[in-house]
């Protein structure tokens, strides 16, 4: 029997995981000789060319939906082995208070100007997640639960990587020009740039030791993906339907990989290895969410989303500025 289903189900495999994995290996790849952009920007970047282009209407690779969120929640699970509780804690209560407030004055003022513009509920929620939290791994995280449009995921996704990509060089130059420190600079990069990886090519250009600060203040944010989620699925109407479960099961497994990780059970060699397969899972991802991205469908680009997308990158960098400059 085992055989058998073996012989049934790996050509399906092959057919449907081997594209975007084989689109985040050449995404590592690439982003040795160009570090600044990171795999993640640069999978994503590979599905917009492949979807746009001829190949995108090959089976092999069009067929791609079920295998690519599969592949982007696992990574988002796995960030969780990135997360020791012990790195948010040392942030100091000033750092986590940076945190918190960027997240909460972004989500919220999102929100709030989304619906002011006179857009869908849908959009809105994912923008708002996406630009408060941790980019197009947060906006996946929560299209199920708000039943967003997969036309409004592809706004999102191309939103939140248009202006967080462009932070990528502002905050830097800003920075320097403000006169910020070094620690100062790693913390307003991690409480306002939107995805993980501009986060890290950000802090590159900051400064070697700004980094590992610049992205654990991003891994703090990125752990209020789980609080959110539950928020979101208690308060959305219609979310999922009452047969669903209230926390989406990469979300619990995100939970469960930060308590392992907590607990040094791991040793740093297998953390290594977990890391590189961590971003091989998350490019995987960001490469489908890249397929979705559809010139034909995104142009013109609605007057309402630029206008979102502005004033929440706004809140996120402005809120977070201000806080370093009091509490730093």
């Amino acid at each position: 029997m085992q055989t058998l289903a073996r012989g049934i189900h790996a050509p399906v495999l092959s057919r449907t995981y081997a594209p975007p994995l084989v689109a985040a290996g050449a995404a590592l790849a690439l982003s040795t000789v160009v570090p600044l952009l990171g795999p993640l920007l640069i999978a994503l970047v590979i599905g917009v060319a492949v979807v746009n282009s001829r190949l995108g209407s090959h089976p092999a690779i069009a067929d791609h939906g079920a295998a690519t969120r599969l592949l982007l929640r696992l990574g988002v699970a796995a960030l969780g082995l990135r997360l020791p509780f012990a790195d948010i804690v040392s942030i100091g209560p000033s750092g986590l208070v940076v945190i918190a407030a960027t997240v909460l004055a972004t989500f919220t003022g999102t929100q709030y100007v989304g619906r002011r513009l006179g857009l869908e509920d849908g959009l809105v929620m994912l923008i708002a997640t996406g630009f408060s939290i941790c980019g197009a791994a947060a906006i996946a995280a929560v299209e199920d639960t708000v039943r967003a449009r997969q036309q409004h995921v592809a706004l999102a996704v191309a939103m939140v990587t248009i202006y967080g990509s462009a932070m990528i060089v502002v905050v830097p130059w800003l920075a320097g020009v403000i006169g910020l420190s070094d620690e100062q600079a790693a913390i307003w990069a991690g409480a306002s740039i939107h995805e993980v990886a501009q986060v890290a090519a950000a802090g590159s250009l900051i400064g070697t030791s700004a980094v590992a600060l610049a992205m654990t203040v991003k891994l703090g944010r990125v752990a209020l993906l789980a609080p959110l989620s539950v928020v979101l699925a208690r308060t959305t109407p219609g979310a999922k339907g009452a047969t669903a479960p209230l926390v989406p099961w990469f979300i619990v497994a995100f939970v469960g990989a930060v308590a392992v990780r907590t607990s040094g059970l791991l040793p740093q060699g297998v953390l290594s290895v977990t890391d590189v397969l961590t971003t091989l899972l998350l490019a995987a991802g960001m490469y489908g969410l890249g397929m979705g991205i559809r010139a034909r469908d995104l142009w013109p680009l609605p007057v309402q989303v630029l206008t979102l997308s502005t004033i929440s990158t706004l809140i996120a960098a402005g809120t977070s500025l201000a806080l370093v400059l009091a509490l730093t």
